[in-house]
């Protein structure tokens, strides 16, 4: 086994290893989607990253589920919405604007740094996506270029779906407080769908990959033992929230070990449930407050 500090350097890598996860699934004859981009824009270094890290292919459960649900919910909130702009935050290597059926008036656009912005512009080049497509090179961490982003979409859709997936455990409460306060100054900001991570799944993750996560500037931070309650002083209620655990269950995507979490549900089912809420890792929808 390799050392991930090796392939590891920059947050950026973080996504080459989440789309090397989605290549596995896609590679299944039952696979729950299908991501035809995911190993190119993965390539070498999203193998060796999920080969270097301990129990990385084991791991790969929680970022499948977590895909396919995010996945249902955009198709879904798209269409029920009628949301007219859908902004991806750090977007990454997803290719969501190729893969999912998206009404071709739809606008999205992707928010990341240069770097991964100009490497998967020319990964996917010949490619043609299902909405129209656009792509913001921009350092969120820099407030006021964020916040004159925000304004300047929120004046092109009257209602707008924000998604933040695997940004929020990389930055501190402060941080994602600020976020979320600039995401509701603008008003066309209806919903916003991010992944949340339980305390106890920060304690294990940076356990297991601390020093190596850490070496690339991706340290776990964010885990909030209020949940989506965390955001309400800053204008956003919760108004969906799917558990990995449960949705691995309804997916056939079962986590290592869930038969002994079944056994103990069964023996001690009080005591499990008590236990299994400092665990409750998901996906959270949330909707804009008018009055925080």
């Amino acid at each position: 086994m390799g050392d991930p500090r090796q392939v590891m350097s920059s947050l950026s890598d973080t996504a080459y290893w989440v789309a090397f996860y989605r290549a596995m699934e896609t590679d299944r004859p039952d696979a729950l989607f299908r991501d035809p981009y995911a190993r190119r824009l993965a390539g070498e270094r999203g193998e060796r990253i999920v080969r270097a890290l301990r129990r990385g292919r084991s791991m790969a459960w929680s970022m499948i589920v977590r895909t396919a649900v995010l996945d249902e919910i955009i198709v879904e909130r798209v269409r029920r919405e009628s949301i007219g702009l859908v902004l991806n935050l750090a977007a990454g290597l997803d290719a969501r604007p190729y893969r999912l059926a998206l009404p071709p008036s739809l606008e999205w656009v992707e928010a990341d740094l240069p770097g991964i912005i100009d490497y998967k512009r020319d990964k996917l080049a010949a490619e043609k996506p299902a909405c129209k497509l656009e792509r913001v090179e921009i350092d969120l961490r820099d407030r006021d270029a964020r916040r004159r982003l925000f304004a300047q979409l929120g004046e092109r859709a009257e209602r707008v779906l924000v998604i933040s997936e695997g940004l929020l455990v990389y930055l501190d409460p402060a941080d994602v407080g600020a976020l979320a306060s600039d995401l509701h100054e603008t008003r066309s900001f209806h919903f916003w769908l991010t992944d949340l991570a339980a305390p106890k799944v920060l304690q294990m993750v940076n356990r297991s990959w601390g020093k190596q996560l850490k070496s690339a500037g991706a340290a776990f931070r964010f885990g909030p033992a209020e949940g989506g309650e965390f955001f309400r002083p800053f204008g956003w209620r919760e108004a969906e929230f799917r558990g990995l655990l449960e949705e691995s269950r309804r997916l056939n995507r079962r986590m290592p070990l869930d038969w002994l979490i079944r056994f103990w549900e069964v023996v001690t089912p009080r005591r499990t449930a008590r236990r299994m809420k400092l665990w409750r890792s998901g996906v959270l929808l949330l909707q804009r407050l008018e009055q925080p």
